[in-house]
């Protein structure tokens, strides 16, 4: 077993140790170690049906753990998903402002709030009186992104909110999250199928394989997120794929499988 960090007594963090997790008779996850650390990112990469997804809500309590433990000692959290999730009934504006109605924020406050935030990512004023069907995918993926970060959250969990998002909404919004980590101590607990994406974000990449999910490979990035520059991304990325467990997790060795299957 993987030995997982300690903290300190007043530092938030979020610990999975010693994580099962079956549906019905099939074994989903096992065991599962890992900390997240306070103005942190860590990725979760490897194949579909692996159990990222699964791993996600359990850490982020959408799901119950049955086996094994997780500590969450961040006092706010938040999410964004592939799926935008927007409320149809609601304009943009109302669904940013949503969670800070939940919260109990005034409602001149929260529409005040929720309008700065939509600013930040790029919305228009005439933005914010559409419904979600009035706007582009694009759009929509920022009013989720700013119904997530007007909390002001210590904990983001994404799950590939950037895989349907044209490349330069998506550096623009990786670029904000990097800035959230660096200037307000963010943490960020994220699935993605992109390499890429991982190496740009991560401090430390978990290779989570299928059948059961488990963790198979840990890669720690030392070098700061803001000086990830495109040259030092493809070479982490080279040196990943020419790694024997990556090019395993991910299949990636073709010609060895189509000489099994011939």
């Amino acid at each position: 077993m993987a030995k997982l960090a300690t903290t300190e007594n007043n530092t938030p963090f979020l610990q999975a140790s010693q994580l099962f997790h079956r549906f019905g008779p099939t074994e989903i996850l096992e065991n599962i170690n890992f900390t997240l650390e306070a103005g942190k990112v860590i990725s979760i990469v490897g194949p579909s049906g692996g159990g990222k997804t699964t791993l996600l809500h359990l850490c982020g309590d959408l799901l119950d753990v049955t086996d094994g433990k997780v500590i969450n000692r961040f006092e706010s959290q938040a999410f964004a998903f592939q799926d935008a999730r927007l409320l149809p009934w609601l304009t943009a504006l109302e669904n940013i402002a949503f969670s800070l109605k939940a919260k109990g924020v005034a409602k001149n406050h929260r529409r005040k709030l929720a309008a700065k935030m939509a600013y930040r990512l790029g919305l228009v004023k005439e933005d914010l009186d559409k419904f979600p069907k009035d706007l582009s995918g694009g759009m929509r993926q920022r009013v989720a992104f700013a119904r997530a970060l007007v909390l002001e959250p210590e904990l983001l969990f994404l799950d590939e909110p950037f895989s349907a998002l044209d490349i330069g909404l998506k550096r623009e919004l990786q670029s904000l999250l990097i800035e959230w980590v660096t200037n307000k101590n963010l943490s960020i607990f994220f699935i993605t199928h992109d390499l890429a994406e991982a190496v740009q974000l991560s401090d430390e990449i978990l290779v989570l394989d299928a059948d059961p999910g488990r963790i198979v490979k840990r890669v720690k990035i030392e070098k700061c997120q803001s000086e990830r520059d495109g040259e030092f991304i493809h070479q982490q990325i080279r040196m990943l794929l020419d790694d024997p467990l990556i090019i395993e997790t991910f299949e990636l060795n073709f010609n060895n499988r189509q000489q099994e299957a011939s």
